[in-house]
């Protein structure tokens, strides 16, 4: 009974407590990274931080200082191509205003050279009718003269 009692503690220690197991286990993963690898890891984590901390120190401001020297310079030429497009959009409107207003008095030469000729037809018009005004105040003073040379005459 006793060799029972202690087979199945035996069993019920190798199926239910799993220390020895994960023990062994963690003992081999420290074996593995400790002695096979020889801290390689820790090297290349402690060179990662050193080259870290150098580009923070170093290059970092350089590339910060040289990214706002040509940042200023790049600001500065667009501004001077702003200013030259909005010149150029100036003159483009300048031009286009002369030509309306050449359009605009190219027309208004033409309503005034129309405006001239229907002035000069009425004026014959006008003349045309004092002309005939005329004669018939002519036609109608003679015929009065005659009639007052045959009234004087008694």
């Amino acid at each position: 009974m006793d060799k029972i009692a202690k087979d199945v503690g035996d069993i019920q220690s190798r199926l239910i407590d799993h220390r020895p197991v994960i023990q062994g286990e963690i003992r081999f993963f420290v074996r593995e990274f400790e002695e096979k690898r020889g801290f390689r890891e820790k090297r290349l984590l402690e060179n990662l931080n050193k080259m870290v901390t150098e580009m923070n120190e170093q290059v970092v401001p350089k590339c910060t200082e040289t990214m706002h020297e040509h940042l200023c310079e790049a600001l500065t030429r667009l501004e001077a191509a702003n200013h030259m497009a909005q010149r150029i959009q100036q003159r483009e409107l300048e031009a286009q205003q002369s030509t309306r207003m050449q359009t605009c008095a190219d027309r208004r030469k033409a309503d005034w050279e129309e405006f001239m000729k229907e002035q000069a037809r009425l004026k014959v018009e006008v003349e045309e009718e004092h002309a005939k005004a005329v004669g018939r105040l002519s036609t109608q003073y003679s015929e009065m003269k005659k009639d007052l040379a045959k009234f004087s005459r008694f």
